[in-house]
């Protein structure tokens, strides 16, 4: 969990905006564009009117008015609940918009003329292709492209990440936001957005939801709702006459509280409460996407296209292993190889010296503090140290170091080949070891893969997603790089125009694809996936193909984002497959009240034990408002989402949602019952 995700998900301030703004989306223009809620509002409407003229459809039930009112007053907190879960996701995400906006400062821009010249504007006068200085200390005024200098750059503004990013021109990158600092040095930027569209104003647009449009996913559940809605509403319409020739008397405000506990209420309260929380949870693990569908499109995704550089592996070929050849021992091999990286400040060098310490080898650095450090050079092919006595110790690729020995009049050891070979075949690096003339063994510098991928591998593997590696290394050390990560499938010596190639074969194939990338020649694979997140820390146009964006510029959470994806579709169901399941429950509570007393026989089926009708049908309303808010922690936090096959998936939801869907709302209803029964009769509605 990221430290965005262990924030507490509602707060006093969120929550009091949250009730203003439940009051507020009462008006009808905003609760048509929900269906099944404003058929609620508007049984509210007419069940207020029935109560100040209660002869309208001249019923003549004891106490109608004030039994109309109750039903009116539990109708309304119906529309305010299903109101105020819209409200908190929404709060959540302005709330994080408005930390956003806070980044953005009234700055000024040193704006570079042809000449050269500095002239000082207001940030917000920069206009696209304009050139600025941003030297230490300084803001940079809006999204750019780095086309001189090289700096440290702070974006913890944006990203919440303290360690400052390098930023050089002609890099992958070389991208900049607006809003960030300069911590070191200058850079010249191409400004590459205009004023109020820039990635941070598109962010805020995005977390505050102003940019969200229901996705298609939404759209298809939202006409099924709306369908549901519409059959029960032609059934309660028609039920009213045909009661009237029956000579069954049904109060107008009865047949619409049977009307909101029929139709799906609780999903259709909840619905756009769990698409915005969607977005939410993946803004906070600190992704930006484009669009809700972005987010959907993880949950369906079949196929995840992998870098093997920094994504699988940390890119840096690391020291696994001192391996001696001839008649040498691995502690000399080790011994002389810290020896020779004492000073070398390189990723192998270090590692040498980690090794070492692993190994118990140790030795006195500070009698080499004084010696002839020798770097490394692609001449040379090899870096050491030259100690007083005159030894000089090496180490290096196999070529070089047999030169050198040959040149001192030593000789080779028969098995060294053997050895580099062997290394070189399970896709390491071997580096030789060396003193003078003599050579005693071998550095196994292996490219390390990252902790925890070959579980999380195996976890995609189990819900059916298929991970390609793709790499420039050869065929040999691609495959053993696949096998030790745990990949299903990897493309060797791949070019840009082979990610896109495999990308096409895998949807030709029906399946929906990810993947991730930070360059230039990264954007058309980008462009061409059906999700593609692009680093923050890469190009400008490797953001622009994509449709998700991660802020932390870590390759592997692409992982993350497909397993939030399924846990928005996994929520969304499972609280469908319960809205749905309750709807049973309800049945039992309202039908058998309304004609118990015309149809003697139906009282056989209030299996609940319901002491009145009236008692029955407000219970079953009660518990169809109060549901919604007891059921917003789960839309916000989503469903816990655990890697097993749909089957299972769907197994797991039914006897949890669907089974707990029929089972609470009974006991829910015989509780409320119990305890409404004696005020009913204190109000003489019983």
């Amino acid at each position: 969990m990221s430290k965005h995700e262990k924030k507490s998900f509602i707060n006093k301030e969120i929550m009091l905006k949250a009730i203003k703004d439940s009051f507020v989306k009462l008006n009808p223009k905003y609760m048509i564009k929900n269906p099944v809620m404003f058929v609620v509002e508007i049984g509210f409407l007419i069940t207020l009117f029935l109560t100040f003229l209660p002869n309208t459809f001249k019923e003549q039930d004891t106490n109608i008015q004030l039994y109309n009112a109750i039903v009116s007053a539990i109708l309304f907190i119906t529309v305010l609940f299903a109101n105020f879960a819209e409200a908190v996701a929404e709060g959540r995400g302005k709330a994080q918009a408005e930390s956003l906006k806070k980044t953005r400062k009234d700055t000024k821009a040193k704006l570079l003329d042809k000449n050269g010249n500095i002239k000082i504007i207001n940030a917000s006068d920069v206009k696209k292709g304009d050139i600025v200085l941003a030297e230490m200390g300084d803001i940079i005024p809006n999204d750019g492209e780095v086309v001189e200098g090289l700096a440290f750059v702070d974006e913890s503004a944006i990203t919440g990440e303290s360690a400052p990013v390098l930023k050089q021109a002609g890099s992958d990158f070389n991208s900049v936001t607006g809003g960030t600092k300069v911590k070191s040095d200058w850079l010249k930027i191409k400004i590459t957005a205009v004023p109020g569209e820039s990635f941070l104003d598109r962010m805020i647009n995005l977390v505050e939801g102003a940019s969200r449009q229901k996705t298609p996913n939404e759209i298809a559940l939202t006409m099924v709702l709306v369908s549901l809605t519409m059959i029960f509403l032609i059934v309660i319409v028609a039920l009213y006459p045909m009661a009237q020739y029956s000579h069954v008397k049904i109060p107008v405000s009865t047949l619409i509280a049977l009307l909101v506990c029929l139709i799906p209420t609780t999903i259709g309260g909840l619905l756009s409460a769990i698409g915005i929380a969607g977005m939410d949870r993946v803004t906070r693990f600190n992704v930006i996407a484009m669009s809700g569908k972005a987010v959907e499109a993880c949950g369906d995704v079949d196929t995840m296209i992998l870098d093997k550089t920094g994504t699988i592996t940390f890119g840096n070929r690391l020291a696994a292993d001192f391996i001696p050849v001839g008649k040498n021992s691995m502690e000399i091999v080790g011994r002389f190889a810290l020896i020779s990286s004492l000073k070398d400040d390189t990723p192998e060098g270090k590692s040498v010296i980690e090794l070492a310490k692993k190994l118990n080898i140790e030795i006195k650095p500070e009698e080499y503090e004084n010696n002839k450090y020798i770097e490394f050079s692609s001449q040379s092919r090899m870096s050491g140290i030259n100690l007083p006595n005159g030894v000089q110790i090496r180490k290096g690729a196999s070529d070089s170091i047999r030169k050198f020995v040959l040149e001192q009049g030593g000789t080779v050891p028969n098995d060294l080949e053997g050895v580099t070979a062997k290394i070189s075949r399970a896709g390491g690096t071997p580096l030789v070891v060396c003193a003078d003339k003599e050579i005693f063994g071998v550095i196994y510098l292996k490219d390390t893969i990252k902790p925890g991928l070959v579980e999380r591998f195996a976890r995609l593997r189990q819900i059916g997603i298929k991970t390609i590696m793709c790499t420039g290394d050869n065929p040999l050390t691609a495959e053993t790089i696949a096998r030790e990560a745990g990949v299903d499938e990897f493309v060797a010596e791949c070019k840009p125009e082979d990610k896109i190639d495999v990308i096409k074969r895998e949807q030709a194939a029906g399946r929906l694809v990810a993947m991730t990338g930070d360059g230039t020649n990264d954007a058309p694979a980008l462009a061409q996936a059906d999700v593609g997140l692009a680093m923050n820390s890469g190009t400008q146009a490797a953001k622009e193909a994509a449709n998700m964006v991660d802020l932390d510029s870590d390759p592997t959470k692409i992982i993350e984002a497909v397993e939030i994806g399924k846990q928005l579709l996994i929520t969304r169901g499972s609280l469908t497959t319960f809205s749905i399941a309750n709807d049973v429950a309800k049945y039992f509570a309202i039908i058998p009240a309304i004609f118990t007393l015309a149809i003697p026989q139906m009282k056989l089926l209030n299996i609940m034990g319901l002491a009145s009708p009236k008692s029955a049908i407000l219970s079953a309303l009660i518990f169809n408002a109060i549901i919604i808010p007891l059921l917003i922690p789960i839309a916000m936090r989503g469903v816990k989402y655990k890697p097993m096959s749909a089957k299972a998936i769907l197994a797991r939801n039914m006897a949890i949602y669907g089974l707990g869907g029929v089972i609470v709302p009974f006991v829910g209803i015989k509780l409320i019952d119990l305890g409404l029964n004696p005020l009913l009769k204190v109000l003489n509605l019983v």
